[in-house]
């Protein structure tokens, strides 16, 4: 006799499957160490067997990248659309300000995952380790644009001066647990730092 109390397996499409994995491994790495998570949870998460796991990724580093990836060409869509919707003729500081805002809404949404790589240092592959570096640099050099900044030594250790003091300052703001009330403390303290680096906005 057939079993009819067996739920049947939901099939997805090799997209929403993917994204599936994605989603499941965000959770999971937002809620443990890197090391403490397995590829048979994450896929379990998902809905899914290991083998169909590793039929979309390498294995637990390339996923690992992978969600960092999504989540950094995420965060700069975001910000360029903040941008985007600005009225012509903006100050510089306060276009700074909308993109700094969208990353504290980024870091609020996973503070516990955006944080291990500065708490726990090597806690990461090595591979993301490279992948953080280059988008560090892609900052830098939205930031340069968007300032129009010179190319004086002084302007140069301001600008990648900026974020290792920006993720600082967001450090202690996830440590104090994200109050809303700060943002715009932060954002202050983080502008001023660079314009007292810069010299003048219009560097």
């Amino acid at each position: 006799m057939a079993r009819i109390d067996r739920q049947p397996r939901r099939r997805l499409d090799p997209d929403a499957r993917r994204s599936a994995i994605l989603d499941a491994a965000a959770d999971a790495f937002a809620e443990s160490p890197y090391e403490d998570v397995s590829v048979s949870s994450i896929a379990a998460r998902a809905g899914a067997s290991d083998a169909l796991l590793y039929r979309y990724f390498a294995g637990k580093e390339d996923l690992y990248s992978e969600l960092v990836r999504v989540a950094i060409r995420d965060l700069l869509r975001r910000q360029a659309a903040a941008l985007a919707a600005l009225p012509a003729g903006v100050p510089v500081r306060d276009r700074l300000r909308e993109t700094t805002l969208v990353y504290l809404d980024h870091i609020a949404h996973h503070p516990v995952a955006w944080a291990m790589p500065l708490t726990t240092p090597g806690s990461e592959p090595a591979a993301v380790a490279g992948i953080r570096s280059e988008t560090r640099r892609e900052y830098v050099e939205r930031l340069r644009s968007l300032l129009a900044a010179q190319t004086q030594a002084r302007h140069e250790y301001a600008l990648w001066g900026y974020f290792g003091f920006l993720d600082a300052a967001c450090l202690r703001w996830v440590e104090r647990g994200c109050p809303d009330e700060d943002r715009w403390s932060l954002i202050d303290a983080a502008l001023g730092a660079l314009e007292g680096a810069l010299g003048d906005w219009a560097a």
